[in-house]
């Protein structure tokens, strides 16, 4: 399991500890309980059983439209922003890896993040999947989304939406591959009262989440959020995608 680390933050009078995990040990993962909505049919010249067939590059923008328990949000990728996130992100969104996952760790005013599957025997496969590092190109200031990561070159399916302006992220190395572009009302809304997960907090653990999947949560946390279903849409704005900023 990954973890994502991230730099000291302060957060009203309370000093968040590097904190955007991925633990590298696993961390529960709840998920909201309610009928999770899978796809009909996914393509077939690959498996989410075998990340290593989910390998088609990203286009150059893509949307892609999250459905959730508490409304739908849109994030556009913007490949050349972070092309290996992006490609990651495209493959894992086609096959339908987030459906059914759930928001298990929401901090007011810094992060969202999601991103373990509710299936463990798909989580098991992907927790090895690698991906190196991508340069940082753009900030992560309120709305961008970058993956989360136990340190160089460990990113796998974990990402986290910033719901500040975490600009002190991108020296950490956190590369952003898009934005919310409609729905970050939603995104703000996002059930947030369980807190941190262990073992810095009683919220969920990460660990569990990718062993026991979201029987888990919906036990533990049944009042998380979570994703029903996430598929790539036509470009909204595809023309007028911001070019890379040079760092």
């Amino acid at each position: 399991m990954k973890k994502l680390v991230v730099p000291i933050v302060m957060v009203g009078a309370f000093v968040l500890a590097a904190a955007i995990t991925v633990n590298a040990a696993p961390q529960t993962t709840p998920v909201k309980t309610g009928t999770v909505h899978h796809a009909a049919a996914t393509p077939s010249s690959g498996s989410l059983l075998k990340p290593e067939t989910l390998k088609q590059q990203a286009p150059a923008v893509f949307d892609a439209k999250f459905t959730t328990t508490k409304g739908d949000f849109v994030i556009q990728v913007t490949r050349a922003w972070a092309p290996r996130g992006a490609d990651r992100f495209y493959n894992l969104v086609k096959y339908h890896f987030f459906d059914g996952a759930a928001f298990f760790r929401v901090l007011s005013g810094f992060v969202v993040q999601f991103g373990i599957s509710a299936r463990p025997e798909v989580s098991q496969v992907w927790e090895k999947a690698k991906i190196e590092d991508d340069p940082v190109a753009q900030s992560n200031t309120r709305g961008m989304v970058s993956f989360a990561t136990a340190g160089p070159g460990t990113r796998t399916t974990q990402l986290f939406i910033n719901l500040g302006d975490n600009t002190n992220l991108d020296r950490m190395g956190f590369s952003p591959i898009g934005k919310i572009t409609s729905g970050m009302e939603v995104v703000e809304k996002l059930y947030s009262e369980y807190g941190e997960g262990a073992p810095q907090g009683t919220g969920p653990d990460q660990g569990r989440i990718q062993k026991e999947g979201r029987a888990y949560l919906e036990k533990s946390f049944p009042l998380l959020d979570v994703i029903k279903t996430a598929v790539i849409v036509p470009p909204s704005s595809a023309a007028t995608a911001p070019a890379p900023t040079t760092r």
